[in-house]
């Protein structure tokens, strides 16, 4: 199990070894728990129109993540993930969202 904390500042590789960039931002959706988005930019902007485009060009949805160890693993392309399948679940990394710092 890793804490949260732990992520930012890891490499992101995809699985065919292309680098993505470096953990910077993490975004959990508070209603769920649950890692959504790993920005590898800083969400501190002054407007939407600048997040919005971190969002879609600087990060990674956390579905696409396979493995976390040194490194994080992401899958080179987007994948559909059934949220409702066990067995998915348990193969994805277990995160531990207890302390929530920035890497800054």
């Amino acid at each position: 199990m890793l804490r949260l904390s732990e992520l930012f500042g890891r490499d992101i590789y995809t699985d065919i070894g292309d680098y993505k960039g470096k953990v910077y931002d993490i975004v959990v959706n508070l209603e769920t728990g649950k890692l959504e988005t790993i920005t590898t930019e800083p969400l501190k902007v002054k407007t939407k129109q600048q997040a919005k485009k971190i969002i879609t060009e600087k990060s990674i949805p956390y579905k696409n993540v396979l493995a976390v160890k040194d490194i994080i693993i992401v899958a080179s392309k987007n994948r559909k993930i059934d949220d409702s399948s066990s067995d998915d679940n348990k193969k994805r990394p277990n995160i531990k969202a207890g302390a929530l710092i920035s890497y800054r």
